[in-house]
Order: structure tokens, then C-alpha cells, then sequence
């Protein structure tokens, strides 16, 4: 099977997934509706994409790594309803559709945020008894530490503090490792746990998943300049507008190309060293790198 089969096969495995999960739940003054709304409105599904590949990277079965994998997405998917938020990034558009506040109004985009950050863990609890404990609490621990204060969340506190001040270049990293990287390394990280991967093939797949993470991130504020509102589904140029030090507005367009392309480079070196296959990560590496939304 070619990498754009496997890749389309993943998705697809992961939108069922997804639409499973929820169906048949009675409706709660438009809860579900609106958890619904933002997280089956497609987008790349990079995360859950790196959890199932990883997990086959290292020897395992990638239908025992889907709910972790979806459980990824939730947190994902949750924490873009809040980014959105007139109270953060204020965002009106969102995969070329209104966000979620705009259509559900922003108390009901907070609970159903809320509701899919805690069904993730609710997932995990339910699914992974036939993985092990001590497997399904490592992942679940790992998730945890990703998306919290130590993780997602606190790049993100960092992001909104950052707004309208100087930022040099280690803090951008940092706060990027953080708001954008760590729920992309947790994931791999987590295909892995799955997999029943040692010490050395779990800190191989973090070195990996942390490099993209970074050229994800500077792929990303590069579109908000250049890129094609149509194809991104989202406005260009909110960085500028809500102040933010980015790695464009740092290091300029050419340089942030070069230094998408020598992150990706290294991240690959990082699997190549240490797996003897590691084919399809290393492509999706390579396809991120000129990504256009």
C-alpha cells in the first residue's frame, strides 16, 4: 500500500472512530451537537495519524492504539474551540467554517471544549483495559502531562501573556513546544506506550514528534503570511493583528523555509537510527514541509 493509501486509510479509521463515540447520546441543550461540530469538521488529523503510525512503526496493532489515538484528537480539537474564543485569539473562521462560539454561542463552545477534553480521558479509561494498566496508564499519564500546565495549556498561557510584548527567539520555541509540540509528541509518544516500546524507541519517537512540532509550527506562522485564505479556511494575518512574535516576524520568510526543511531533516534522522522502518513518518515529514493548510 503507498503512503498517501495508508495515510487515507488512517483517517478514515479515525473519522469512524470518532463518529462512534458519541452517537446515539441524547442531546443536552446542544452539547453534543456542538462537540460534534468542531470535532468531525475535518482538518489533517495529524495527530491521531502519528499515534497509529508509530504504534505500527514499533511492532503493534493499530486498531488497539485508536481510542488513544482519537483520545489525542478530542484534546486537539477542544483546545481549538477554546483558541478561538473572543477571550483568546477571537477567531470567526475555522476549517472555512464559523467557529464554534459563533454558531453555539461561547458558553456552550466552553462546555463542549470542556466536555471532549473530558471524554478523551473517559475514552482511554473505557478502551484500554484490554491494553493493560500499565500501558493505559502511562498513555494516559503521558496525554495528561501534554495537555495540562506543563503542556498544551501552558503554552498557551504563555502565547496570550506574549501578546503585544518583545519575545526572543528561545521564548517563541518554548512557548511553541509547548502550546503546539507537546500534544504532537505525546501522541507519537503514545503509539508507541502502545506498541510496548522500550525506553530508547520511545525517546527516538519524542525527538522525532518534537522537531515537527517545530516545523509544523514555523510551516504555520509562515501561511498566516503567505497563505491562501481559501485553502487554510481560516483568515491570514491574525498573528500581526493580535500582536504576536512569531518565528516569521523574528527570522523572516526565507530563513523560517530553511529552518522547516533542517528540523524536518533531523527529526527523521532521529527515527532512521533507531527503527529499521520508518518509511511513512519519514514521508509525512517530508509532506508537511510545503504544506498549504
Amino acid at each position: 500500500m503507498m503512503y498517501e493509501e495508508v495515510l487515507r486509510a488512517d483517517c478514515a479509521l479515525v473519522e469512524n472512530y470518532l463518529r462512534q463515540c458519541f452517537a446515539g447520546r441524547e442531546s443536552r441543550a446542544d452539547l453534543y451537537d456542538a462537540m460534534l461540530y468542531s470535532l468531525l469538521a475535518g482538518g489533517k488529523r495529524l495527530r491521531p495519524v502519528l499515534a497509529l503510525e508509530t504504534c505500527r512503526m514499533c511492532g503493534g496493532d493499530v486498531n488497539t492504539a485508536l481510542p488513544f489515538a482519537c483520545a489525542v484528537e478530542m484534546i486537539h480539537t477542544y483546545s481549538l474551540i477554546h483558541d478561538d474564543l473572543p477571550c483568546m485569539d477571537d477567531d470567526d473562521l475555522r476549517r472555512g467554517r464559523p467557529t464554534n462560539h459563533k454558531v453555539y454561542g461561547e458558553a456552550t463552545a466552553v462546555l463542549a471544549g470542556d466536555a471532549l477534553l473530558t471524554a478523551a480521558f473517559e475514552t482511554i479509561a473505557e478502551h484500554g483495559t484490554s491494553l493493560g494498566a500499565d500501558k493505559a496508564l502511562a498513555a494516559s499519564a503521558c496525554l495528561g502531562r501534554a495537555a495540562g500546565a506543563r503542556g498544551m495549556v501552558g503554552g498557551q498561557a504563555l502565547d496570550m501573556a506574549g501578546e503585544g510584548h518583545s519575545l526572543s527567539l528561545s521564548e517563541v520555541e518554548e512557548l511553541q513546544r509547548l502550546k503546539t509540540g507537546a500534544l504532537i509528541s505525546a501522541a507519537a509518544e503514545i503509539g508507541c506506550i502502545v506498541a510496548g516500546g522500550g525506553a530508547q524507541e520511545r525517546a527516538a519517537v519524542r525527538r522525532y514528534a518534537e522537531l515537527l512540532g517545530l516545523a509544523f509550527q514555523i510551516r504555520d506562522d509562515m501561511l498566516d503570511v503567505e497563505g491562501d485564505e481559501a485553502k487554510l479556511g481560516k483568515p491570514i494575518g491574525s498573528d500581526a493583528a493580535n500582536e504576536k512574535v512569531t518565528f516569521v516576524s523574528l527570522k523572516g520568510m526565507e530563513a523560517c523555509e530553511a529552518l522547516v526543511s533542517e528540523k524536518t531533516e533531523v527529526a527523521k534522522e532521529a527515527l532512521q537510527s533507531t527503527f529499521e522502518d520508518a518509511g511513512f513518518l519519514c514521508w509525512l515529514a517530508d509532506k508537511l514541509v510545503k504544506r498549504e493548510k
